[in-house]
Order: C-alpha cells, then structure tokens, then sequence
C-alpha cells in the first residue's frame, strides 16, 4: 500500500486507542506484521500548552517505522501549529486527524466525531495541515446514518489534500454496539482516487478477508481486536499470505505476549503510565476460566504474582 509517496510494507494497521497503542504495545504489533502503528491520539491543545505527559504518546524508535501519529481538536489554527511541533519533534510518516472517536470526552467539546456535523470546518482543519506539514496527512471517520452526507465528507476530505482516509462503518451514537457498516466503506472506496483503509470488526482472520474482499479498500485497521493480543497481526498476515490457518497454542501465547510486553514496559521506561491489572486482563479475554483468571489478576500484588497465576492456568488448560 502507499499512502503519499510512502510506501508502506502491506495493508494491515494498527488503529489508535487511548490507553492501548503506547510504545511497547505498538512495537509488538509491529514483530507480528502490523503494516503501520499509530500512537494514542494526542490533543492538539494539550501539545500548544506544553503538556509533556500528553506529548510524549509520539516517543517512537526505528525498530517501529512506520509510524504514524493521531491528532483532535477543533481549531484549524491550533491543531496546525501541533502539529507542525509534532513534526518537528517526531518526525512521523503520517499524521493523522481524529474525525471519528465518539468518547464523550472529545465529542463535548466538539472534537472527534462531533466536527462530522460540521463538514466545512473538517475541510478547514485537513487543508490547513496538509498545506502546512511536509508530513501526509491522513483522517479518520464514522459514517453519518445518511450514506449522501458520509460521502460529501469523505470527497471534502480528499479535495481538502487529505492522502489517505480510514472510514470505521458505525455511527457516532452506535459507539462501538451493532455491526460495522461495510457498504459505506466499499461506497467511499468507489468514489475516491485517495486510498481508503476499512475499518471496524475486523476481528479475525476470515473476517479481515471478507471485509478487504468486499470492499475492495487498500488496507485493513484492527483497533479492539487487538487488545491484549498483538499476535492477531501475525495469524491474520499469515491467512491473507497463504490461505492458511496458523497453528498456535493461545494460553501460552498469550503469556508470552504478556510477559514481554511488561518487559517493553520496563525497557522504555513506561510501567508507571498504565493500569497494569487492567491490562493483563485484556491478554486474557476470549480464554477459558477467563472470570476466574481475571480474578485472580485483580487479587495479585506484584507482576510476578500476576503471570505466576496465568501459568497455573496453562498448566489446567493442557
């Protein structure tokens, strides 16, 4: 796929998500063939007024290019000049802008996926930085109940300089409950000369197939999915290549998924940023005896506790 004059080493990414996609999770999904990572979103605000807790989701390494970096806000003038610091401080090979997160949060202050109720200022915000960055710029949206009013701003996106668009098939009031809508997608892909990246419920490796199937998009984005469990980049790269399933053992996968991405953790520094419990309870989702392992991650004081008890349960699970 080649998104601007960057040529990306095939077609699954990794979607932004707040407190998932920091480094060390990104450098996972990456060994296992993500195509291209993405940073937790960044409010562009929080760059302006010099919040280094919130700037510093762009810290990056070479082992991770490509890499690309999410941004909100509502102000054209703001998010460009956050942009342009962002740029000069990470030096990422996409920017991209936030249309589509429906969080209250952002949606209260007219970020996100509110701006889709203002197609003219989403055509500001991504001529703006496309006329401004050296860096492609790329944006993410929902799709509006009406399949007109999706397309106008998916054509005002592109016209505005935008080089790539990522479109998740639910509305802003399905949050993340119902099916994808596909046919939005596969519309868009139709319509535009920009490359177009499907998104939402892709979950699986049958799953990725259909949906780049049906609508004929450039690539893929797994956001959910991939919580706790980095290792769906390699099963699903690994269908799309051979048409095979790959053999794997989930239980102890997923261990040793866990273990290193707490060893990522340390290595960069970062233990102190997330919810640890939490975490290690996303690496077990979709596992039998789930409730009681998680239970048991939530009684444990240390690390160590928490993946002494997850080897227990292998052991049972064998």
């Amino acid at each position: 796929m080649k998104i601007a004059d960057l040529k990306i080493p095939g077609n699954i990414l990794l979607a932004p998500m707040a407190n998932v996609t920091n480094l060390p999770f990104r450098l996972m999904c990456k060994r296992y063939g993500a195509s291209i990572t993405y940073s937790e979103m960044i409010s562009a605000d929080a760059v302006i007024y010099e919040n280094e807790k919130t700037l510093s989701r762009g810290m990056s390494c070479e082992d991770e290019r490509p890499l690309g970096i999410q941004i909100f806000g509502n102000s054209p003038e703001i998010m460009t000049k956050a942009a342009l610091r962002i740029e000069e401080i990470y030096q990422p090979e996409i920017i991209d802008i936030n249309f589509g997160c429906p969080a209250r949060l952002l949606t209260k202050d007219g970020c996100g996926s509110a701006l889709l109720r203002s197609p003219e200022l989403i055509h500001e915000i991504v001529k703006e930085l496309s006329d401004d960055l050296s860096t492609p710029v790329t944006a993410k949206i929902r799709i509006l109940e009406d399949m007109e009013k999706t397309l106008e701003i998916a054509h005002l996106i592109e016209s505005a300089g935008a080089s790539a668009i990522t479109v998740h098939g639910r509305t802003r009031q399905q949050q993340y409950s119902g099916k994808a809508n596909h046919d939005y997608v596969r519309r868009i892909k139709q319509e535009l000369s920009i490359p177009v990246i499907a998104n939402g419920d892709v979950v699986d490796e049958i799953s990725a197939k259909q949906i780049l199937e049906y609508t004929e998009c450039d690539g893929i984005m797994i956001g959910r999915a991939a919580m706790g469990n980095p290792f769906l980049f390699k099963r699903i790269s690994h269908f799309l290549e051979t048409g095979e399933m790959l053999e794997y053992n989930k239980c102890s996968q997923r261990i040793t998924d866990l273990r290193e991405y707490f060893r990522l953790l340390e290595e960069y520094d970062l233990m102190h940023t997330v919810h640890i419990k939490a975490q290690a309870q996303w690496f077990t989702r979709g596992m039998r005896n789930g409730r009681h392992i998680r239970r048991s991650i939530s009684e444990s004081d240390t690390i160590e506790d928490i993946l002494q008890s997850l080897d227990e349960m292998c052991k049972h699970a064998d």
